[in-house]
């Protein structure tokens, strides 16, 4: 069946998204790879699992339920590989309908088309690469997130929580709720930064008032805070034992058997990078986003982009995106009359809260400090094992673009396929050559999105079913 418009990304974003497109009365269909929509802030528990409700969660089922209610298709569970249709047609054809290639929860495979198509596909988090940041028990902010929210499991028991943005204050608080101990908290940016925000945040004083909660629980139980301040290394034999820290110009060891740290969110844009969308390198925004005009249109025909996988902004103004795409999704496609007046309404809520998300996604920034005092023997590229010492030396050796490195050390080339090691490579790489972060570029995106088995895409066969041609004649 030809869907009006397919979501791809059940977050808030995604949600808001699908709710709306049904709504206006067109056959929307949304694939989510979690087990139930939600997204990374919006977590839904497992069956089986109960937890104590807060303000995350009341939102998260508040989205939830409007989309139950809105009769879209949601298939949940289902991992999207590969994209089509569109521009990505034979050379010389007129786009076509989009196509999404995916794996449902038992491994069969399916395809979606749509005749338009919004990404919500998120962020996933920047983590600047220190010596040990490999060993066990060293984990990222977001996959703390994922253990403290869905599953109710501490990280460790003596955690050591470090980066930079709102997250680290978040997690920091969740352990504490949780009844763990938080040996130290490390966060890079500045008491100044800090307070430099708040007129910002003032324009969402729920999300301020549940900071300073989260800041005022630290202090209330004596948790050393180190501010303008980082991660010189993880230490430890089978896994993590220590880190040391450099604060206030001088470095100390701290005991843990745990290290959760993150230093911002990236917007996942493989999926218009595989449609050659246009893009543009915004660091204040979480670094490379598609270019969007005030509808969330890409320059691509039929394809939108909403929530923070156009720019980081935060969970509270993604449903805020999502509509405004949607709405405009319905208009390009000649259904649901005109949505002028509700596209202005939903753009001046989306103003108010940005404004707070982008002082939050300000103080994520790549902060450059962190790649100086990188040493060269540290692995930026854990899939393929390559370090800053291989990426100067392929700058030195001619490579000038991300693409380039690739070919030259195999960087990026790993299951995560450079969403580990992406920035870091490409901040390396610019400063060896002496040229911009943009002028290094972005990696072409490719299929498949995700990791899939070969034998899901290609089917049951052996190497009898290849057809060889005769050679040909001498």
């Amino acid at each position: 069946m030809m869907h009006d418009v397919a979501v791809l990304g059940g977050g808030p974003a995604g949600m808001a998204a699908t709710t709306e497109v049904a709504r206006g009365g067109a056959r929307a269909v949304l694939l989510e790879e979690a087990p139930v929509p939600g997204g990374q802030v919006y977590r839904a528990l497992p069956v089986g699992f109960a937890a104590k409700p807060d303000a995350d969660r009341r939102a998260g089922d508040a989205l939830r339920v409007a989309l139950s209610a809105s009769g879209a298709e949601v298939r949940s569970g289902c991992r999207v590989w590969g994209l089509g249709g569109g521009p990505l047609v034979p050379q010389g054809e007129s786009p076509a309908p989009f196509t999404l290639s995916a794996l449902s929860p038992d491994g069969t495979p399916f395809t979606v088309t749509a005749r338009a198509l919004i990404l919500c596909c998120g962020t996933h988090e920047r983590i600047i690469p220190f010596p040990g940041w490999t060993l066990p028990g060293v984990i990222g902010l977001a996959a703390a997130t994922i253990l403290l929210k869905a599953q109710g499991v501490l990280p460790g028991r003596r955690v050591v929580v470090a980066g930079a943005g709102p997250l680290l204050y978040a997690v920091a608080a969740k352990i504490l709720a949780g009844g763990g101990r938080l040996a130290a908290v490390v966060d890079a940016a500045t008491t100044g930064e800090w307070l430099r925000s708040l007129p910002a945040l003032s324009a969402r004083p729920d999300l301020l008032a549940r900071g300073m909660a989260w800041r005022a629980r630290l202090v209330a139980s004596g948790v050393p805070v180190f501010s303008a301040s980082r991660i010189v290394a993880a230490e430890g034999e089978d896994q993590v034992a220590r880190v040391r820290i450099a604060s206030g110009g001088s470095e100390r060891a701290i005991d843990t058997d745990a290290l959760c740290v993150g230093h911002g969110l990236v917007p996942a844009t493989e999926a218009t990078r595989s449609f050659r969308a246009t893009h543009a390198h915004r660091p204040e925004m979480g670094g490379w986003v598609p270019v969007l005009d005030a509808g969330q249109r890409t320059s691509i025909p039929f394809l939108y982009v909403a929530g923070d996988g156009g720019g980081v902004r935060g969970a509270a103004a993604a449903p805020g995106t999502g509509r405004i795409a949607a709405l405009s999704a319905l208009g390009d496609l000649k259904m649901g009359g005109d949505h002028a007046a509700r596209q202005a309404s939903e753009a001046a809520a989306l103003a108010r809260a940005g404004r707070a998300g982008g002082a939050m996604a300000r103080m994520m920034a790549l902060r450059p400090a962190l790649i100086d005092v990188m040493p060269a023997d540290t692995i930026v590229c854990r899939c393929e094992g390559v370090t800053r010492a291989a990426i100067e030396d392929a700058a030195a050796a001619g490579s000038a673009t991300i693409n380039q490195l690739k070919h030259f050390t195999r960087c990026g080339m790993g299951p995560c396929q450079g969403r580990m090691c992406g920035e870091a490579a490409a901040a390396i790489l610019a400063a060896r050559r002496g040229i911009g972060v943009a002028e290094v570029g972005f990696a072409t995106g490719r299929v498949p999105l995700r990791p899939v088995p070969m034998e899901a895409i290609l089917g049951a066969f052996d190497y009898a079913d290849i057809p060889v041609p005769a050679a040909a004649p001498i």
